[in-house]
């Protein structure tokens, strides 16, 4: 017999992301607008992409590297906020990558 495959609806993930932002602790700012990511680990790199939408502990952004790992610290730079964050999750998209930072450091944020 062949193998039962899983069809993806918008439903489901209409779905999915309705219950993830049930989880969230803190309520998310949609924002517009280029960030700036800078890590030195496996080599030193600049890295631009667009802000997606952020919160008083976090943010999510949209860019084109395929190499940034969960766990990998960064500095970063957008118009909300600079400092230090943590990669949380990544999501390889048809054209570009989006991934969640938790801020570990930040100085001007103003949610």
């Amino acid at each position: 017999m062949g193998r039962m495959q899983t069809t993806r609806t918008v439903w489901h993930e209409v779905e999915a992301s309705r219950a993830a932002s049930e989880r969230r602790r803190e309520e998310r700012s949609p924002a517009e607008g280029r960030v700036r990511l800078f890590f030195d680990d496996p080599w030193p790199l600049e890295l631009a992409g667009w802000l997606l939408d952020y919160s008083w502990s976090g943010f999510r952004a949209a860019h084109n590297a395929v190499a940034l790992e969960t766990g990998q610290e960064v500095r970063f730079r957008h118009d909300q906020a600079e400092g230090t964050a943590r990669v949380v999750w990544n999501r390889v998209l048809a054209g570009h990558v989006e991934s969640g930072f938790l801020i570990l450091e930040r100085r001007g944020l103003d949610v």
